[in-house]
């Protein structure tokens, strides 16, 4: 089944990348935006393992595969699958993947890629020295508008990039009886918040400046201390207060929090240079706000006038939105075309999951010492 590309709504006919043949591991909420991501495309669920037989049972029917599988030693093995998609608990993510690339598979891996950078830098030599393809989603790259940002930075419209900053708000986790098992140290890793959104967040930073985070003062508060009708003890944090500097001396701050009653998924990113200052909202998409001192300008997802970075990437017309579930698709179809052999710009591959895990880690090591620290390489 074939796994067509983007359009950008002017025309142009998206080339075929060939068959794209998912196993799922894990079938919780991402599960299922994992696997309608691969069906939009064209691609196959071929099948989905879940916590048991019975659960994978069910969970294959809901996504639709066309298999059954009874455990992941029987999805690894199966010469149907082409690429795995791991998306459980955190702390099986170095394991699964590991295992997935020696049976010869592709993977796409969620996010933290794994639970520490020594783990995650071996993921990502395990791929490089098997030449498969690593990807990691995060997929608030695949947004128009965000493209778009990057470009108007690369041109230089901006002019020298001197300040960034914004926040990451949810409130999901926002009351004591709140609980997952992301809370969990143990099955999460050291940091909750800022490994689950925050990574998201600084991997936007890079992506649209193109510069790196070279320090960071950081943090932390557990702000419920117990959670769940057990009233167990917490112990990761529930927000992060941020303070970077960049490679290229940006200095910028970001606050990021699971406990912000009201907002939902609001991630908000601002960059200002000599020139101009540019903002994106991702509860507000399909809009970049441009500023300068002689006014401002509020620039819309219109493929017809947006640059040909960021059109590639407008899954339908102007004044139809698109979302979260678009930059999924987008992301897969990346994926799959790097899969084929495609030079693909900005695809985030294990290099970047990577680069998040050391950001984690360095942010965990500045809140407990209270001082600044340097990320690693």
């Amino acid at each position: 089944m074939p796994v067509t590309g983007v359009t950008a709504d002017r025309g142009r006919e998206a080339a075929s990348v060939g068959s794209y043949r998912a196993g799922i591991v894990g079938a919780g909420f991402m599960g299922g935006v994992h696997a309608r991501a691969v069906r939009v495309n064209g691609g196959e669920v071929v099948g989905v393992v879940a916590s048991s037989e019975g659960r994978s049972a069910q969970a294959a029917d809901e996504l639709l595969a066309t298999r059954l599988f009874s455990d992941v030693d029987e999805l690894l093995a199966s010469d149907d699958v082409d690429v795995i998609h791991v998306c459980t608990p955190n702390y099986l993510h170095h394991e699964l993947t590991m295992r997935a690339l020696a049976a010869g598979k592709h993977v796409v891996c969620e996010k933290p890629l794994a639970t520490t950078p020594e783990d995650a830098a071996q993921m990502r030599e395990a791929a490089a020295a098997a030449g498969l393809v690593g990807a990691v989603p995060f997929v608030y790259r695949f947004h128009p508008m965000v493209r778009e940002a990057r470009e108007m930075v690369r041109r230089g419209e901006l002019g020298r990039v001197v300040l960034a900053h914004g926040s990451y708000l949810q409130d999901w986790l926002a009351g004591p009886e709140d609980d997952n098992w992301r809370v969990d140290a143990r099955l999460g890793g050291a940091t909750r918040a800022f490994g689950d959104i925050g990574s998201h967040w600084c991997d936007l930073l890079e992506f649209v400046t193109g510069d790196r985070i070279s320090a960071v003062s950081a943090t932390s508060a557990t702000v419920n201390a117990e959670r769940g009708t057990d009233r167990a003890t917490v112990d990761t944090e529930d927000l992060v207060a941020l303070q970077l500097e960049t490679e290229k001396g940006v200095v910028g701050t970001a606050t990021i929090s699971q406990v912000s009653p009201g907002r939902k998924n609001r991630l908000f990113l601002e960059v200002s240079g000599a020139s101009s200052t540019i903002a994106f909202d991702q509860e507000e998409s399909e809009k970049l706000w441009h500023g300068a001192r002689d006014g401002s300008r509020l620039l819309v997802r219109d493929p017809d006038t947006l640059s040909g970075p960021a059109a590639q990437y407008a899954r339908v017309p102007a004044g139809h939105p698109q979302g979260y579930q678009e930059c999924f698709s987008s992301f897969v179809a990346d994926t799959a075309r790097t899969i084929a052999g495609e030079s693909v710009d900005g695809l985030p591959t294990f290099d970047d999951g990577l680069r998040a895990t050391l950001l984690a880690d360095a942010v965990v090591r500045s809140a407990a010492s209270r001082t600044w620290v340097e990320v690693g390489r």
